[in-house]
């Protein structure tokens, strides 16, 4: 249920209640991922409707060498804490925990980039089921956040031990020269051996980036960078202030970093916008969101809203949606020189806003919530499944302009132990035309596969999950990401190295809409820079949609018996030459009209599907005529 009237610095927000739709019943008793053995090599392992392919560990020098396999490393503080003094000694307790887990990744032809505290390796995966180690490449810095274009690699850096040359040695002073926080852009022409071209100072560093191609220029490439990290001093770099707004402003703060490189010199990559996303239109005060604290009795502390942890952008339909902690804000990135604030919204069940995912019509948002920093157990028996969840937002327009508007709470269902870190973290779409399905990290929570095309009533299809990596004292580890890319789901695993799975049909996915995900083939994939998916006009992609038909009951079951023989037929012509084949495509013309005719008596998503079913049969037969 959601209110209206929240009053944050004279900015009206949306404000989604406790009594926010539940997602699902809870996971039965017997669910298989209860009770799971832990180790950190020889954990259990439950899996419904997919399977582990391959797994590798992390490379050599990419582990503590003192602990077996090495160790875990926690990947983000908890955002409640006071914020971290840059120039304090590490804490004794993880001064090795923080070197070396595994974090984002990118992908590229065959390629696979996976971040690191550590650096980033590239993977050959020309064979899912046998990835191989190209090239491991050391540059401490943390988060280690990546993403590609074409033969330009980008990487986050926000700690402050990381330096401009990469070294391993740390800076030399608190006040240093050689340290860089922000981002570092490498040349991959040669995957092996990358040279690092640029590095654009950041006044807070680089959390994570997003890249965002202008769509009329294309000798520019942007970047978005969020940086969470306490500001400099402006005796390291010039310009950084980290005062209030009131004490100056030009403070750092509230803001994010706009970076334009030029592919054609990349070296020369520089800032060019610090805009104030944030600020309160009717005043024109900066710091016009969320101002931090609690939501009231029962609910946890969030902070002020002066940073976006993530940006996820959507060119092709000019937005972009942000998690920027107290709040998901909704961006016109048309200019993506200067975002401008579409709309903003607040959820007392949220505790820090952490990513998003935008679906592939772009009117749909989700949200997720990294309840405790990501390194607590906060998918135990007792936790709220509105806490830690992803928070479902359908974009509606009103007034000429686009809103989000709360739908729903999706969260992994099944509990897991206190030595179990558990909660929403990265995930991409899955291109199940027709549908709306997401694969998603949990950290050790395992991975979920669900399906969110009913915003209010999301479904989970599939799970992996392992039991703790010790039974005894909780060790940050599980799946940062999780991500599909060109038929197969990758996940970087913080504390072991890499998985890769594959989806298995069941009741809530057929083998066809998997295979007809399966023929979306991309040559890059950057989860925070999303692009519209297509599918081709293929008798899979047909039979996907008559599977989706026929399981909601909205064709009629001899109109589908009529086009899967039809499609049948058509797939036995080789050229559209032979003989009877003029008759066969003229009977897919004549069930397209029919489908037609069908979509326009029905309505909702079910229309929709039979739009596209009529669509595709007609591109068949245009095919196989020309």
């Amino acid at each position: 249920m959601r209110a209206t009237g929240i009053l944050c610095v004279a900015a009206v927000v949306l404000f989604v209640g406790l009594e926010g739709r539940a997602q699902q019943r809870p996971a039965a008793a017997n669910d298989p991922r209860i009770g799971l053995k832990p180790g950190l090599r020889d954990a259990g392992e439950a899996a419904r409707n997919m399977e582990r392919i391959a797994s590798m560990p992390k490379p050599e020098g990419f582990f503590d060498p003192k602990a077996p396999g090495g160790t875990p490393t926690p990947p983000e503080r908890d955002p409640n804490l006071p914020p971290l003094d840059p120039d304090a000694p590490p804490d004794p307790r993880f001064a090795n925990m923080l070197s070396f887990a595994n974090s984002d990744l990118a992908f590229s032809g065959n390629h696979l980039f996976m971040g690191s505290f550590h650096g980033f390796n590239t993977y050959d995966i020309e064979r899912p089921g046998k990835p191989k180690v190209l090239a491991s490449i050391v540059c401490p810095g943390g988060q280690g956040d990546v993403s590609v274009h074409g033969n330009l690699l980008f990487m986050s850096v926000e700690q402050t031990r990381g330096r401009i040359d990469c070294g391993t040695q740390g800076v030399s002073t608190p006040v240093s020269a050689e340290r860089f926080r922000g981002i570092r852009i490498f040349d991959i022409t040669d995957v092996s051996k990358p040279k690092q071209l640029a590095a654009v100072q950041t006044c807070r560093g680089s959390h994570t980036h997003t890249l965002v191609p202008d769509l009329h220029d294309s000798a520019n490439l942007y970047i978005y960078g969020s940086g969470t990290g306490t500001v400099r001093s402006a005796e390291e770099l010039a310009g950084c202030s980290g005062l209030k707004p009131e004490e100056d402003p030009n403070t750092a703060l509230f803001s994010i970093d706009v970076i334009q490189v030029p592919l054609a010199a990349p070296q020369n990559a520089k800032i060019v916008n610090r805009p104030r996303i944030f600020a309160d239109p009717a005043t024109g005060a900066i710091s016009g969101l969320w101002q931090g604290g609690t939501h009231g009795e029962g609910t946890q502390k969030t902070s002020v809203t002066n940073q976006c942890h993530d940006i996820t952008v959507f060119p092709e339909v000019g937005l972009a949606a942000g998690a920027c902690s107290g709040n998901g804000i909704l961006l016109d990135i048309r200019d993506p020189k200067n975002p401008v604030r579409l709309d903003q919204v607040v959820d007392k069940n949220f505790a820090y806003w952490h990513s998003a995912t935008i679906n592939n019509d772009g009117t749909k948002v989700i949200f997720t919530d990294e309840w405790g920093g990501g390194t607590r157990p906060r998918c135990r028996a007792a936790d709220p499944l509105t806490w830690g969840a992803d928070a479902i937002f359908d974009v509606i327009e009103t007034n000429g302009s686009k809103k989000l508007r709360f739908g729903g709470y999706f969260k992994m269902p099944a509990p897991q132990t206190e030595t179990e870190n558990c909660v929403a973290h990265n995930g991409s779409l899955i291109p199940v035309p027709g549908r709306d399905i997401m694969v998603q990290a949990w950290y050790q929570g395992g991975l979920s596969v669900f399906d969110f095309t009913d915003s209010t009533t999301p479904v989970e299809i599939a799970f992996f999950d392992r039991g703790p990596i010790d039974a005894k004292q909780l060790i940050t580890g599980g799946y940062w990401s999780t991500y599909w890319y060109n038929g197969a789901i990758y996940g970087s695993e913080i504390a072991r190295g890499i998985d890769v799975f594959r989806l298995k049909p069941s009741e809530y996915l057929s083998q066809n809409e998997i295979d007809a995900a399966s023929l979306v083939r991309v040559e890059e994939l950057n989860t925070q820079q999303q692009t519209k998916i297509t599918w081709p006009a293929s008798s899979v992609v047909a039979r996907a949609y008559i599977d989706q038909l026929t399981r909601s009951k909205s064709i009629q079951p001899q109109r589908a018996r009529d086009v899967k023989s039809a499609l049948d037929r058509v797939d036995g012509l080789r050229t559209g030459q032979e003989k009877g084949a003029a008759a066969t495509l003229d009977q897919l013309d004549a069930l397209a009209a029919q489908l037609e005719k069908d979509a326009a008596a029905a309505s909702g998503r079910d229309a929709d599907r039979l739009k596209a079913l009529a669509a595709t049969i007609k591109g068949r037969a245009v095919k196989l005529r020309s």
